[in-house]
């Protein structure tokens, strides 16, 4: 039955990419449906941490370990991911991914099954052209093959990436492949896109994937967090339950970021409704970046089961934004209440926000919680005083 159910979704799913296309509204909450992803993702991947040379069963188990041991489990993180190099560089004689046997010595299903046991899910890198990045197998004209290889090792997320594809073409044809090959494995995977942004991957990746990476890589500076999640703005309206805008792994914990940059890194993924994939050596994360990425309030608006993204808005007396530049007042629907973000995004400033002015609010008084202070109240409007590239995050509902 789960079978027959998940190929009916997966042929609904062609179907509609197919079709004419409708209106905004009909094109936005049409998504895909396989049982995963109703929130953004939380969880790890070896990449930034070391590239292909953490991409082993030692580091998988290290990151695994520090999730239960810091309390990341407690709080919600959920995948442990291995990115590229897992594989040796070429399949075997039966055309199946082997994973190679200096890194994995016990093979992949050993490590998944003791990661499932900690209450962790698993996750694995592929690419849906000839190599990977790094240059091992692809998994072009092998789909099938692997989503029944993944599925046979118990991984939970699968993060397809775009290397060694047709140069010319649309890539959702090669990401609809391996979508339709993941619904038959028979286990429901998280389907994890990174096409780049790619052929506007935005506007139909929710009928394929449960995320879509819509940037090129992050890069461990303020410049980079700020670029991406100001391109980020335009595509807000495609994210909802089960498929999310993927603004790509976290720089919090890697030393190029400062504390208040990481805060302000944390707060507009959480608000862009991003995946929050940790990229970082969790067993040497300094306290105040573990504070950022287990602090509950914004973990609360990540997970938010709405799954609305925020969107920039102006407050009445200030300056329209520059469409280039990271907006500094942010706005979107909760389930229980509205979030309200401010970001000094030009150096140390004070920002003040009237609730009148606010999408989803108005004129009155309202109840507020500063999610990363702590500190709360009742009134009219909100004000914080900011370091550069600070950002305070408010949670905002009815006053009782």
């Amino acid at each position: 039955m789960q079978f027959q159910t998940l190929q009916l979704l997966a042929a609904l799913a062609v179907a509609s990419l197919a079709a004419p296309s409708g209106s905004t509204e009909t094109l936005v909450n049409k998504r895909l449906e396989n049982g995963v992803g109703r929130t953004p993702a939380l969880g790890w991947n070896s990449w930034n941490v070391g590239g292909c040379s953490t991409a082993a069963a030692s580091n998988a188990m290290a990151a695994a370990n520090a999730f239960v041991s810091l309390g990341l489990k407690d709080v919600g993180y959920t995948y442990v991911n291995i990115d590229d190099c897992w594989s040796t560089k070429s399949r075997n004689g039966s055309g199946h991914l082997v994973p190679d046997p200096a890194k994995w010595p016990e093979g992949i299903a050993a490590v998944a099954t003791r990661i499932h046991a900690l209450g962790l899910k698993f996750g694995l890198y592929g690419d849906a052209g000839t190599q990977t990045c790094a240059g091992y197998p692809g998994s072009q004209g092998n789909e099938v093959r692997d989503a029944q290889t993944l599925a046979s090792w118990g991984v939970d997320y699968w993060k397809y990436d775009n290397c060694n594809t047709p140069s010319s073409g649309n890539s959702s044809a090669w990401y609809i492949k391996m979508r339709d090959a993941l619904a038959d494995s028979g286990r429901p995977i998280f389907f994890s896109m990174c096409n780049w942004g790619r052929d506007d991957v935005w506007t139909w990746g929710k009928n394929v994937g449960n995320s879509w990476r819509m940037s090129s890589d992050i890069t461990n500076q303020w410049s980079s967090v700020a670029s991406i999640a100001a391109s980020a703005v335009p595509m807000a309206k495609y994210a909802g339950p089960g498929g999310f805008n993927d603004l790509d792994m976290m720089e919090i914990g890697n030393g190029g970021l400062t504390e208040n940059e990481e805060r302000a890194h944390m707060g507009l993924w959480a608000l862009a409704k991003s995946p929050i994939i940790l990229g970082t050596d969790l067993t040497k994360i300094k306290s105040s970046s573990l504070a950022i990425i287990k602090n509950t309030g914004i973990l609360g608006i990540s997970q938010d089961p709405l799954g609305k993204a925020a969107m920039p808005f102006q407050p009445a007396g200030t300056a329209a934004p520059n469409s280039r530049q990271l907006p500094s007042y942010w706005a979107g629907p909760l389930s229980d209440g509205v979030v309200v973000g401010l970001v000094a995004v030009n150096g140390a400033a004070t920002l003040s926000v009237n609730f009148a002015d606010v999408p989803g609010l108005g004129a009155g008084s309202w109840a507020w919680t500063e999610v990363y202070s702590g500190t709360s109240g009742t009134g009219t409007s909100v004000s914080a005083k900011l370091g550069s590239h600070d950002m305070a995050v408010y949670k905002v509902t009815a006053a009782s």
